[in-house]
């Protein structure tokens, strides 16, 4: 009998010590024997790449080969280790680095255990607009779906509606059209919902308000109109709410919003009914014990019509100005400058101030409040006179500044003998674009103002110098600087002098993005070029210069963009340009260049989509290397005295065809527009470049 009880003992000890070994992992098979990723899912992963444009690598791990054959080891795949089966797809973009070209997610149907898909801040586009196809809806083990920002057009497909697993889903940034499918009411999960920035028009479905557990709903930026489908305890639990179009606002909608318990964000754009609505208006009103509003600490109203009364109204004392206020955007409606005198009495916590495009007039020198002040916005107003003499105390924190188009002159920054002015080291930003600045003025008020600007935006006005001495020294933290559309004139020798900084690396160390064209600048370019090597981009189109393009541009090796069209520059292209192997676009037309094409255009300058070098003086054959240019969207070489023929491989490339051109690439920071010319980076991004190749009057393609 004990016997008997010592193997009992004996085979439960086993047990025990086999359940611990496979909790602790001691069982786990070996390397040899590790669960891999399933084959059918493989192949819809390599098939899936097919089409796209990878230029940043994105995808260099999904290889078929023997080197890498597990897809659950590739760049953005996430497997379960027990079954193999793919579960997390993780390609999201950003401003570094995307993918681009032929989308085809029907090809990851083989996913069928998929939970996580991310394909948001990429460039998906081919001969068609990319479409979010309708068999979406059979990837029904989804809980995270984010397609935003990747120029996805069409509808959102209603068997969306079937993924009824979901938790998160982002399709915002895109230009879908037409009506919020009703099925996106059997999403009962969902917790995140963000349908923002499209061409979505109609009534929203009523469908919506079966959404309990939403903490995120934004649908502003976009054309909706009707009645908000909305009841009282709606959506209970959020935390975030954005609406945007011309809704019949009602009385029942501001007592739904103001029962909004958790409610910090509240986004209104477009509601032109807001300003005549009591009731709305009246949710704002943080001394009224019923309301939740007291919570906000983001409040944007944009472009709702909203008037001094209406503004007046909402914050009439500091007791009804919540405290936890922090960002406050009042862009696009109808105020003065009493507003802002009004909003620097009460807002001692804002962080962010955005008054563009109202009627704000400043004709006296400004002494704002706004102690904790991070970013004002006050473009596209009306600010004359001496508004900055003496005083730039809008905040000691302030970063971001923007004053575009304000009718800014010289005598806004005069300064006095006795003007006296504490620098700003915080300020970063400075857009005084688009104004009527003329002189040298502004310059010696920013070497006054501001010791650590790192964008500097000073085009679109009248500017003539000359720019002072030891300009660059007191810029030295610039990394931005436009001074593109002035009327800067003089010798460049003298020019650049005043921006010494160009030859001096302990002052330009971080300078990216220069533009000084179409301005009037005369001479030669300098030869300093090894001092800037991390510029991006450099335009200096439409001014008078002259002489060789200098060897030292060959150390630009991470410049992106070079654009000298339309100066009188002549000679050879100097061959340290090879080395500038990161150029997208290439610009030297309507100068007087002369000799061959290099060959080395060609062999080293892979990722050029833009090459222009019409109307110079260049000879002799077209190089067969321009073959190589597999990416080359605009390829212009006419008005040039070149001899012999075309070489025939040059119909081999693709992406110059009409039935191609996409705007696959147009998520960089440059782009072809009207006047062929650089646009600036908040410009719209899907302006597209057409398709051009030389004139083929006098030359015949070579067999």
């Amino acid at each position: 009998m004990s016997c008997y009880f010592l193997k009992l003992f004996y085979a439960l000890l086993l047990l025990l010590l086999h359940a611990a070994g496979s909790i602790l992992g001691f069982n786990s098979l070996p390397n040899s024997a590790e669960i891999k990723c399933i084959e059918s899912e493989r192949q819809a992963l390599l098939n899936f790449k097919h089409g796209l444009i990878d230029k940043y690598g994105m995808l260099s791990t999904w290889r078929d080969d023997n080197t890498n054959r597990d897809c659950c080891k590739w760049k953005g795949i996430q497997c379960n280790n027990q079954t193999g089966h793919v579960e997390t797809l993780h390609l999201r973009g950003q401003d570094t680095q995307y993918l681009s070209g032929a989308i085809n997610i029907s090809s990851l149907i083989a996913l069928e255990n998929i939970e996580h898909l991310d394909l948001s801040y990429n460039a998906f586009q081919d001969i068609s607009i990319s479409l979010i196809p309708e068999l979406m809806g059979s990837f029904t083990n989804l809980r995270y779906l984010y397609l935003s920002d990747s120029l996805f057009g069409g509808s959102i497909p209603s068997d969306i509606g079937k993924l009824t697993h979901l938790l998160s889903l982002d399709l915002s940034d895109n230009d879908l059209h037409g009506k919020i499918p009703y099925q996106l009411g059997n999403l009962t999960h969902l917790q995140y919902l963000d349908l923002s920035d499209s061409d979505l028009d109609g009534e929203l479905p009523y469908q919506l308000g079966n959404l309990s557990q939403l903490r995120y709903l934004d649908l502003g930026g976009n054309s909706f109109s009707g009645a908000l489908p909305f009841q009282v305890r709606n959506l209970p639990l959020l935390h975030t709410l954005g609406l945007g179009g011309n809704f019949d606002v009602k009385s029942k909608d501001a007592e739904w919003l103001t029962n909004l318990s958790s409610l910090t964000k509240l986004k209104l754009s477009s509601l032109y009914y807001l300003s005549s609505s009591h009731h709305w208006l009246q949710i704002f009103d943080c001394s009224l014990s019923d309301t939740n509003i007291q919570n906000l600490r983001e409040l944007r109203l944009f472009d709702c019509s909203l008037s001094d009364t209406n503004i007046q109204s909402l914050f009439y004392s500091p007791s009804n100005f919540s405290t936890a206020l922090t960002i406050l955007d009042l862009s696009s409606n109808k105020l003065t400058s009493s507003t802002f005198q009004l909003l620097s009495n009460f807002s001692l916590n804002l962080q962010e101030l955005y008054l563009g495009d109202n009627n704000i007039v400043l004709s006296s020198p400004l002494c704002p409040n706004f102690p904790s002040l991070l970013i004002l916005d006050l473009s596209h107003n009306n600010m004359t006179s001496s508004v900055f003499q003496g005083s730039f105390n809008f905040s000691s924190k302030l970063q971001n500044l923007d004053l575009r188009n304000c009718s800014l002159t010289d005598g806004s920054f005069l300064m006095s003998s006795s003007f006296i002015m504490s620098s700003s080291s915080s300020l970063v930003f400075l857009d005084l674009s688009s104004n009527l600045l003329i002189s040298s003025t502004i310059f010696y008020w920013l070497f006054n103002s501001t010791t650590n600007l790192h964008n500097l935006f000073l085009d679109n006005n009248m500017l003539e110098g000359p720019i002072p001495d030891g300009f660059g020294k007191v810029m030295n933290s610039l990394e931005v600087l436009y001074l593109f559309d002035d009327k800067l004139q003089g010798e460049i020798p003298s020019f650049f002098d005043m921006f010494s900084f160009l030859c001096d690396q302990s002052t330009a160390a971080y300078l990216a993005t220069l533009d000084v064209s179409h301005n009037q600048i005369k001479g030669q370019l300098p030869d300093c070029w090894k001092s800037v090597k991390q510029l991006v981009i450099l335009d200096l189109s439409s001014n008078k210069l002259s002489g060789k393009i200098p060897m030292s541009m060959g150390a630009l090796v991470n410049m992106e963009a070079l654009v000298l069209r339309n100066n009188g520059l002549m000679g050879e292209l100097p061959s340290s340009l090879k080395n500038c192997s990161s150029l997208i676009m290439l610009d030297l037309s309507e100068n007087m260049l002369s000799g061959p094409i290099p060959s080395w255009i060609g062999e080293s300058m892979h990722q050029l989509i833009i090459l222009n070098m019409r109307g110079n003086h260049l000879s002799g054959n077209l190089p067969i290397h321009l073959c190589y240019l597999k990416r080359i969207q605009l390829l212009d070489l006419s008005r040039n005295n070149l001899s012999s023929g075309i070489p025939s491989c040059l119909k081999n490339l693709t992406a110059m065809s009409e039935q191609t051109i996409n705007s696959s690439d147009t998520k960089s920071d440059i782009y072809w527009n009207d006047k062929t010319s650089f646009a600036r980076r908040d410009a719209d991004p899907l302006k597209l470049f057409r398709p051009a190749i030389f004139e083929v009057s006098k030359l015949r393609f070579c067999s």
